[in-house]
């Protein structure tokens, strides 16, 4: 059952007029480099824990269920305009949805060979498509393959730990229609095409056991996602504000298993970005660290929205009023919501630029700091987690090098 919706009596970040004073100033937006292409609103499964289906915005009910193939013609040719326009040479587009592959082979395959023709030869697109797997067969896989598109597939782990909650409407699990779609991407012909899994923490599984049974298929990277919760609708087993940190202990022991493992077996992205930043590099991903957002998403009656993940704050928390019929992705890069999280530091709340950690921890995800009395100026309700994982981190880093050095002047000497 979905949740009844909250709404904001106005938007909670800065207004049009601190964007225009920001850039006269000086500053200018960082342009885009990642487009989510929502090619189909609806979903063939009913996960209990869905951002789309289960949250406080229901906006989805009104899209349309597939993107005509006039919005994505229009979607190509503005890509190509603010790529051409900021010289830019390589970027993504994710498929998304909903569940993608409803939109069907044929609108799948035009829509790779439209982006593909409008941003032309000289650049480097890079295609992808985010799957719960159930639809996933050699038939898809071989078109794919075809049209250079990369997958990446959504599962919890074994039977148990996926059935809990990603079911269909019937209240059957899918486990075993995502495990014979794993084997097969993870076999020799379609390997190439396999871009990793993503898997959202359930406290009442074992980390350990869970890591493990998504190394099972070989994934060349492991996506570990913190749920959706923010200050108003809190995530399962966390007490907003409290001393405990059972996201913090639960990743730690995958980062103990992960990083004590004597050959590296797989990526898992959350805790490389952890270790990168704290060795002074940049994450390779933008849920941490203080690197500008560049990524916009693209509904399929072609309006532009924020980070979907906003729709588990309020109903229209994602919405701009922009679509790609008369707007720019110069223009949405102009939305204070948008420009909000290209500031850097100065995006965020006065208690997290206090704090030390927040070069490393960014603040949280964005849509995770969200109070319905002071939108999204508040550090991440998974600010004690963060805190506790970086540290934690930081200080087997820290051992690591020492014993490294006292190592090496051993052998110097």
């Amino acid at each position: 059952m979905s949740r009844p919706p909250l709404r904001h009596a106005e938007p909670p970040w800065p207004r049009a007029a601190d964007v225009a004073a920001r850039e006269a100033a000086g500053w200018e937006p960082h342009p885009l480099h990642s487009f989510v292409l929502k090619v189909h609103s609806r979903c063939d499964l009913a996960c209990d824990y869905c951002y789309m289906y289960r949250s406080h915005d229901q906006s989805w009910r009104k899209q349309p269920r597939a993107m005509a193939p006039a919005v994505v013609d229009r979607t190509a040719e503005r890509i190509a305009e603010h790529l051409s326009a900021h010289g830019l040479r390589e970027a993504g587009v994710v498929l998304h949805g909903g569940e993608p592959l409803l939109a069907g082979d044929a609108a799948l395959a035009r829509t790779a060979r439209v982006l593909r023709a409008a941003v032309g030869d000289g650049v480097r697109l890079h295609l992808s498509l985010q799957t719960n797997g159930v639809r996933l067969t050699r038939e898809r896989l071989d078109l794919c393959g075809e049209s250079g598109i990369t997958v990446g597939v959504s599962t919890d782990g074994g039977r148990a730990a996926h059935d809990l909650h990603r079911r269909g409407a019937d209240g059957r699990g899918s486990h075993a229609r995502v495990e014979a779609a794993l084997e097969l991407l993870a076999s020799a012909p379609y390997r190439p095409l396999f871009a990793g899994l993503l898997c959202t923490i359930d406290l009442r599984n074992d980390p350990v056991r869970t890591y493990e049974a998504l190394l099972a298929h070989r994934p060349p990277a492991v996506d570990f996602l913190l749920p959706l919760g923010n200050w108003h609708t809190p995530p399962p087993g966390l007490a907003p504000g409290g001393r405990r940190t059972p996201y913090a202990d639960w990743l730690w022991a995958v980062f103990e298993r992960w990083y004590g493992a004597p050959v590296r077996e797989t990526g898992v992205r959350l805790l490389d970005d952890v270790m990168a930043l704290l060795l002074g590099d940049a994450p390779r991903t933008e849920s941490l660290g203080l690197g500008p957002a560049r990524y916009a998403v693209v509904e399929t009656d072609g309006s532009l929205a924020q980070d979907d993940s906003l729709r588990t704050a309020y109903e229209g928390a994602a919405r701009t009023g922009l679509d790609v019929w008369r707007h720019s992705f110069d223009r949405l890069l102009r939305h204070p919501g948008i420009a909000a999280r290209q500031w850097g530091a100065d995006g965020l709340c006065a208690e997290c630029r206090a704090c030390p950690l927040h070069r490393v921890c960014g603040g949280g995800h964005y849509v995770t700091r969200y109070h319905r009395a002071t939108g999204f100026a508040n550090p991440s309700v998974y600010c004690a987690d963060l805190a506790s994982l970086i540290r934690r981190v930081r200080d087997r880093l820290a051992r690591d090098v020492a014993e490294l050095t006292v190592g090496t002047e051993g052998t110097a000497a």
